[in-house]
């Protein structure tokens, strides 16, 4: 029985042209996807596109002014964005007040 543990595959740089993203990898392998799979991407100038930077030691990347994160075994399966409403467009939610009787003493500080 094999019990070794396959070894992630790791980004090292990224490069994105009009309408698709190259993600190379430290194994020589290079990873190509359509902008039109991950819209905000797809929206931003090449300029935002250019500010990526690797995390997990290039298990993912992100960008931080597009709010995207990308896993490169995502990219090796064809994995496309998940299209949800941006943290901004929730702020209203957050402002609303919880009626006390929805909340009751759980909110309150035991001090």
């Amino acid at each position: 029985m094999n019990t070794s543990v396959g070894r992630e595959p790791h980004a090292l740089s990224v490069e994105s042209g009009t309408d698709t993203i190259v993600v190379h990898l430290e194994d020589g392998r290079s990873i190509s996807a359509p902008l039109e799979w991950f819209p905000r991407l797809r929206d931003s100038s090449e300029a935002d596109r250019n500010r990526w930077r690797l995390i997990g030691r290039g298990v993912g990347i992100h960008w931080e002014t597009l709010d995207e994160d990308l896993s490169v075994r995502g990219l090796l399966e064809g994995a496309c964005a998940v299209v949800t409403r941006r943290a901004s467009s929730l702020d209203t939610i957050s402002h609303h007040k919880i009626p006390r009787s929805v909340t009751g003493d759980y909110f309150r500080s035991s001090t």
